[in-house]
C-alpha cells in the first residue's frame, strides 16, 4: 500500500528575514561599539593621556624653588596632599566605598556593563554607571566636564579606554588608593588623609564607621554634602551610605539603626600652609606671574612650551632662606605688641577701625571685603543674589576662623561679616631686602599670613610713600644745581597757587642746610626744592631710578603724595648706595628644565643715573636722618654700623615707611592697615615707630650672622675721592651745625631771634615726619 506523502510546510520568508536582520544589526552594533572604542583608543576622537602619564598618574612633576644658600624652599605643585598606602585605609571605609559607588568593583575590568545598562534604562535615576576606576580616570585626565552632549560622549568614551588601561597597569588596591588620595574634599583637603585631619583632626586609620561614611557621601558632591558647611545634607547622604552598607551586609540592621541617628560631630580646622610656603608664598605668587609671562614669550619665540606645575623645573633664586626667616620674625616681633595696642585704641569706637568716614562708607568697605572673599564666590556660583548673600554673611555660625599671632582662633556664634570687620583691624606689613651691588633680592616678605591675606605688599600693593619720596626731590636739586649738603634753604612758609604745605609742629623761619632739612624731614625745604627744579624733573629722576608707577605732575609729590610699591622704592634707594648705578631688583637667578638645560638666566638691567658725587651726597644726607633726625631710634637697638635712611608717614598715618641703606644691604619696610581709613590716631602712626623697629630687628639679626651673610657692622660706604673739598662746607662748625639758622633775620630784635631759634630746635628734636597735603 502506498504511503501517503507528507505535506511540506511552507517556510515564511519574512521570519527568516527578521531573524537575519536582528543578527546583522546586533553584530553591526557590537562591531560599531568596538570600532568606536578602538578608534578612541588610537586617538580618532582626540588625544588620549600619554602612557607615561598613566605609569605615574598621581601627579605631574612639581617645579622646585631653591634659595641662594642651597635650601629647597618651596615647590610649584598643582595640588598639595598627604598620600597614604592601602594598608592605612580602614576596612569599613573600603566597604562604604564599594557599597555606595561600585559593589562589583572586584569583578569588572574598569567598566561595569550591568551598571551601564541600568543607567541607560533608568536614564541616570539609579546612578550614572561609573565605576571607581572610571571616576579615577575622570579625576586624572578630564580637567573639565564638556558642556555639549556630543563632547561629553567623547569624554566618556575616553574615560572608558583610560579605565581599561588603568586596570591593566595597576592592582585593584592601587586604584582605590589613588582614587582616595586624589579626591578633593574641598577646604584645601586634597586626599582622604588631609580630609580626615581637616574635618575630624584624625589620621585616616582612626576614622569611625560613621566618619568614613561621611567621606564616601562627599564623593558624590563635596560641596553639597559637606559636613562643615551643610551638616544636615551631609547627614542625610551619610545615612544613604550606611543603608547601602546594610544592604550588602557590611552592617547589621542593629548597627545601622544605631549609626543613622548619630549626629556628625566635626572638629574642623583647615590645614595650615606648610612652614616652607608660609614664608615664600608672597614672592612665589610674584614669581608665578613673572615666569608664566616669560614662558609665553619663550614659546612664541622658540615654539617650546613649559609648565610650572608639571615639567619638573628647577628655579634658583637669590633669596637667602636665613635672611627670609629673619624678615618674617622681625615683622612678627614688632607687630604682636603693636596689634594689641591697636585693638586697645579701638575699644568703644562705633566706626572702629576707621577714622573720618561715615557709617555708610564703613559698611561699603565691609561689603567690598565680603565680595572679595572665597565664600562670596561660592554662594554666587550657587545662584544667590547679593541681598541673599549679605543675609548669609550676617548669620551667626557655629565656628569661624580668626587670624591671631598665636595661631588660628575659632569663634562661636559670630558671623562671616564679624570676621571681615575683625580682620580689617589687623595691621599689615611688607619687607624687601636687596644687595645694592648686584640687584639680588635677599628677603621678600609680602605680608603677615598668606592663608588669611593673599595680597603682596612688596610688588602688588601701591601705597602713598610720604616723606620717603623726599630724597628724589633732594637728588634732583643737587644734580641740577650742584648743591652740597651745607647749602641752605629758607624755612619760611611757602605757597604756590592754592598749595600751602605745613611743617610738622608748625615751626617756621630761618635757614636750614640740606642736611638739616632732610634729617628732620622739613616740608618747607622739600617744597622749595621742587619749586626750583620743577616736578617734571623729579618725576624723570624717579623713573630713571626704576619707578614705573604713575606719578602726578604737581608740587605735592615733594611730600610723598604718589602711590608707589615697596619694590620700586627699595630699587630706587639702592642706586644711592651703588654710586649712582641703578640695578633692577631681581630674585630669579636661573631656571633649568628637568634635563639641566638653562632656559632663563640672570640678566640684571642696569643704568647709570647719578654721578658718584650726587649719590654719595644723598647717602650723607640720609646718614643725618639716622644721626640726628627721625631715624635716630635705630641706635637704641644696638646697631652701630654706618646707616643711611629715611622715614615716611602719610596723611593721618595710613602708611608708615622706613628704608635703610647700608653699604651691602638696602632694606625697606612698609606698615599699615588694609584700608587707608584704618590707622592709629596721631603720633603713634609715625614711620619711626611703626616701620623702623622692624628694620632694626631684622638688621640686628643679620649683623649677628654677618660673617655668614656678607653684611657686617664694620662695612663702610665708599666715599668718592676729594668730595669734601668739592663740598666746601668748611664754614660749618661740626658735622651738623645749627648756628646760622636765624641769620636771615639779623635785623630783627635779638629776643625774637632767640624765640625763633628755640622753636626751630624743638622742631629739629622731634621724631615727626608726618606730611600734610590738604593745605
Amino acid at each position: 500500500m502506498e504511503q501517503p506523502q507528507k505535506k511540506n510546510k511552507k517556510r515564511n520568508p519574512w521570519v527568516w528575514r527578521i531573524i537575519a536582520l536582528f543578527w546583522i544589526l546586533l553584530l553591526l552594533g557590537v562591531g560599531t561599539v568596538f570600532g568606536i572604542i578602538y578608534g578612541t583608543s588610537i586617538g580618532m576622537l582626540g588625544p588620549l593621556p600619554d602612557v607615561k602619564d598613566l605609569e605615574n598618574p598621581e601627579i605631574n612633576v612639581a617645579s622646585e624653588i631653591y634659595s641662594s644658600d642651597g635650601k629647597l624652599i618651596d615647590k610649584f605643585e598643582s595640588e598639595k596632599r598627604i598620600p597614604i598606602k592601602y594598608d592605612d585605609i580602614p576596612e569599613h571605609l573600603i566597604q562604604a566605598l564599594y557599597a555606595r559607588e561600585d559593589i562589583r568593583y572586584n569583578d569588572h575590568s574598569g567598566i561595569d556593563g550591568e551598571s551601564v545598562l541600568r543607567a541607560i534604562y533608568s536614564l541616570g535615576k539609579d546612578g550614572g554607571g561609573s565605576t571607581i576606576t572610571q571616576q579615577l580616570s575622570k579625576q586624572l585626565f578630564t580637567k573639565k566636564t564638556a558642556s555639549s552632549k556630543l563632547e561629553r560622549v567623547k569624554q566618556k568614551l575616553k574615560e572608558w579606554v583610560v579605565s581599561v588601561q588603568l586596570e591593566q597597569r595597576y592592582t585593584k588596591e592601587e586604584i582605590v588608593t589613588m582614587y582616595l588620595n586624589k579626591f578633593d574634599f574641598v577646604y584645601r583637603a586634597n586626599g582622604i588623609q588631609a580630609a580626615a585631619r581637616t574635618y575630624f583632626q584624625k589620621d585616616v586609620q582612626d576614622l569611625t564607621v560613621s566618619e568614613s561614611a561621611v567621606f564616601v557621601a562627599m564623593l558624590r558632591n563635596p560641596n553639597m554634602f559637606n559636613p562643615h558647611s551643610h551638616p544636615e545634607a551631609a547627614k542625610k547622604e551619610r545615612n544613604v551610605v550606611l543603608s547601602q552598607m546594610m544592604k550588602y551586609n557590611f552592617l547589621s540592621a542593629t548597627e545601622y539603626d544605631q549609626l543613622k541617628d548619630e549626629p556628625i560631630e566635626t572638629n574642623f580646622l583647615m590645614l595650615k600652609t606648610s612652614v616652607k610656603e608660609a614664608y615664600s608664598a608672597y614672592f612665589k605668587y610674584a614669581m608665578q606671574r613673572e615666569l608664566q609671562q616669560y614662558f609665553e614669550d619663550y614659546e612664541e619665540e622658540f615654539g617650546i612650551k613649559y609648565d610650572l606645575y608639571r615639567d619638573g623645573l628647577k628655579i634658583y633664586t637669590s633669596i637667602d632662606s636665613r635672611m627670609q626667616r629673619m624678615g618674617e620674625e622681625a615683622i612678627k616681633k614688632h607687630l604682636v605688641g603693636l596689634q594689641k595696642q591697636f585693638f586697645n585704641s579701638q575699644k568703644g569706637r562705633k566706626l572702629a577701625p576707621f577714622y573720618n568716614i561715615s557709617q555708610s562708607q564703613a559698611q561699603d568697605i565691609f561689603e567690598t571685603g565680603m565680595k572679595r572673599s572665597y565664600k562670596y564666590q561660592e554662594l554666587k556660583a550657587k545662584g544667590l543674589n547679593d541681598e541673599e548673600i549679605l543675609e548669609e554673611f550676617n548669620k551667626p555660625r557655629e565656628s569661624v576662623q580668626y587670624f591671631t599671632w598665636d595661631g588660628i582662633e575659632r569663634k562661636e556664634n559670630v558671623s562671616w561679616m564679624d570676621s571681615i570687620k575683625y580682620h580689617k583691624h589687623i595691621i599689615q606689613a611688607g619687607l624687601l631686602s636687596m644687595d645694592p651691588k648686584d640687584g639680588t633680592i635677599k628677603a621678600w616678605v609680602g605680608g603677615i599670613d598668606w592663608d588669611f591675606f593673599k595680597y603682596d605688599h612688596v610688588k602688588q600693593a601701591k601705597r602713598q610713600v610720604g616723606s620717603t619720596f623726599k630724597p628724589f626731590v633732594y637728588a634732583t636739586a643737587i644734580h641740577q644745581m650742584n648743591y652740597t649738603p651745607c647749602h641752605k634753604i629758607s624755612n619760611d612758609r611757602f605757597k604756590a597757587g592754592n598749595w600751602q604745605p605745613q611743617n610738622a609742629g608748625r615751626a617756621y623761619g630761618g635757614y636750614l642746610s640740606l642736611r638739616q632739612g632732610l634729617a628732620q624731614s622739613v616740608n618747607m625745604i622739600s617744597a622749595r626744592l621742587i619749586s626750583e627744579s620743577g616736578p617734571k624733573a623729579v618725576i624723570q629722576l624717579a623713573k630713571d631710578l626704576g619707578v614705573e608707577s604713575e606719578i602726578p605732575e604737581n608740587l605735592t609729590i615733594a611730600l610723598g603724595s604718589a602711590d608707589l610699591t615697596l619694590y620700586e622704592m627699595v630699587g630706587a634707594y639702592s642706586t644711592f648706595a651703588n654710586q649712582g648705578i641703578y640695578i633692577k631688583p631681581e630674585y630669579i637667578l636661573s631656571v633649568e628644565d628637568k634635563n639641566g638645560k638653562i632656559i632663563k638666566d640672570f640678566e640684571p638691567l642696569t643704568r647709570e643715573v647719578l654721578s658718584e658725587d650726587v649719590a654719595y651726597t644723598m647717602v650723607d644726607l640720609m646718614e643725618g636722618v639716622i644721626e640726628i633726625g627721625t631715624g635716630k631710634g635705630i641706635r637704641n637697638y644696638g646697631i652701630t654700623a654706618e646707616v643711611a635712611g629715611k622715614t615716611g608717614t602719610t596723611n593721618e598715618g595710613s602708611d608708615s615707611w622706613f628704608i635703610g641703606l647700608t653699604p651691602n644691604l638696602v632694606t625697606g619696610v612698609w606698615v599699615g592697615n588694609e584700608d587707608r581709613a584704618a590707622h592709629f590716631p596721631g603720633w603713634q602712626s609715625q614711620g619711626a615707630k611703626m616701620a623702623l623697629p622692624i628694620w632694626a630687628y631684622y638688621m640686628k639679626d643679620v649683623y649677628d650672622q654677618g660673617s655668614k651673610l656678607g653684611v657686617k657692622q664694620s662695612d663702610k660706604f665708599e666715599k668718592p675721592p676729594g668730595i669734601d673739598e668739592r663740598w666746601d662746607c668748611s664754614s660749618l662748625q661740626g658735622f651738623y651745625n645749627f648756628g646760622n639758622i636765624g641769620s636771615m633775620e639779623d635785623n630783627k630784635p635779638k629776643v625774637q631771634q632767640q624765640v625763633r631759634q628755640k622753636t626751630i630746635n624743638e622742631m629739629l628734636s622731634s621724631d615727626s615726619d608726618t606730611i600734610d597735603f590738604s593745605q
